[in-house]
């Protein structure tokens, strides 16, 4: 591989890398709020995971 080709690598592996932390983040933040949102028991809501 040329310099170009391994630029272009690097930046498709950064940019795979982002685009799955925000992923994850944004999966973390809707099972949170499924888990202990509006239609969780009680008993849910004061779990360790709702806190």
């Amino acid at each position: 591989m040329n310099r170009r080709q391994s630029l272009v690598s690097a930046l498709v592996i950064l940019l795979c890398a982002g685009v799955l932390v925000v992923f994850t983040d944004v999966e973390v933040q809707l099972v949170r709020w499924f888990n202990c949102g509006p239609i969780a028991t009680e008993a849910e809501k004061s779990s360790e995971v709702c806190r």
